[in-house]
């Protein structure tokens, strides 16, 4: 009698595996933005010797994890495979350009060389760098933006474009503040600002100041762009802090506030909401940590202000 009422031997076959999520491994390549989720730390590869993978942060600190760990990648828990090229610094090669950052800000994140781009730098933006080169004289030109937060983003991912482009970036301490700065400056064709607004969406306070300032007297030499995100923290892919979105917050909580208590950060003084976007910020290493809806408009705001006269 071939019928066997108990069935296959359970214990027979790759048993243990069954319901257990594999975990992808990817090649270690030189400037994969990796974070150790035990410690939290992460930063950029930039060196591989005696079993340690070595990251750098976005200030230059370093620190070594052991090769075989597990690491998060893009929010994507991976382990890492033999690199198919060389990772450490090379004697030889130049160190990357480090560009100097606005005074009380952040540097702009160093510039990196690609083997796809010929070994050519390009800027946290994307862009291909500019060597050697010295900044340019300020334009008359401004970009302005809501406060000290969205400064320090724009300075972290397109700071060397801007000081090349000679483009100044000011705060305006709040949206409301908009048409006395505006009154002050009295932009021209060759004085044009270009203004960042947070939580640029129909209906929304914001949006009623940009269509009053588009109307106005300046209206012909201003352009007021925005991203939908209640605040520009949002504009920050939520898989860099290991998200997979970021959280809906009452409305009778302050935004930051509820974010920072969602994550289990300190949040009860001012302080603590400025570590928490110091953290944030640290995980922000070029333009592919950044939603597109904000990408898209910085990039509009700077050919806008610098656009050559007709």
């Amino acid at each position: 009698m071939d019928d066997d009422r108990y069935g296959s031997d359970v214990l027979s076959g790759d048993w243990r595996s069954k319901g257990v999520k594999k975990v992808r491994q990817v090649p270690l390549e030189r400037d994969m933005v990796l974070e150790d989720p035990d410690s939290g730390w992460a930063g950029a590869v930039v060196g591989l010797e005696a079993g340690n993978v070595t990251l750098e942060d976005w200030k230059g600190r370093t620190r070594a994890f052991p090769f075989t760990g597990q690491f998060l990648l893009e929010g994507e828990l991976v382990t890492l495979g033999r690199p198919q090229a060389p990772v450490g610094r090379s004697a030889a090669a130049a160190p990357p350009a480090r560009s100097v950052g606005t005074a009380g800000r952040p540097g702009a994140a160093p510039a990196v060389r690609h083997a796809s781009d010929g070994g050519r730098l390009r800027t946290a933006s994307g862009s291909f760098a500019v060597e050697q080169q010295r900044a340019r004289v300020a334009l008359p030109s401004r970009i302005m933006v809501e406060g000290k937060h969205d400064a320090e983003l724009v300075e972290k991912v397109w700071g060397a474009d801007l000081r090349v482009e000679g483009v100044v970036v000011e705060e305006l301490s709040g949206v409301d503040n908009l048409a006395d700065v505006l009154e002050e400056f009295r932009p021209t064709r060759d004085r044009r600002v270009g203004v960042l607004v947070d939580h640029l969406v129909p209906g929304s306070k914001e949006s009623r100041f940009a269509d009053a300032v588009m109307r106005g007297k300046w209206g012909a030499h201003v352009l007021v762009v925005g991203h939908p995100f209640v605040d520009v923290w949002q504009s920050v892919k939520p898989s860099r802090l290991g998200l997979q979105a970021w959280p809906t917050i009452p409305r009778s909580i302050e935004w930051k506030k509820g974010i920072c208590q969602h994550l289990g950060w300190p949040a009860e003084e001012q302080a603590d909401i400025a570590r928490a976007w110091q953290r944030i910020l640290g995980q922000v290493r070029t333009f592919a940590d950044l939603e597109p809806q904000l990408l898209g408009r910085v990039e509009e705001l700077i050919d806008f202000v610098t656009e050559p006269r007709a």
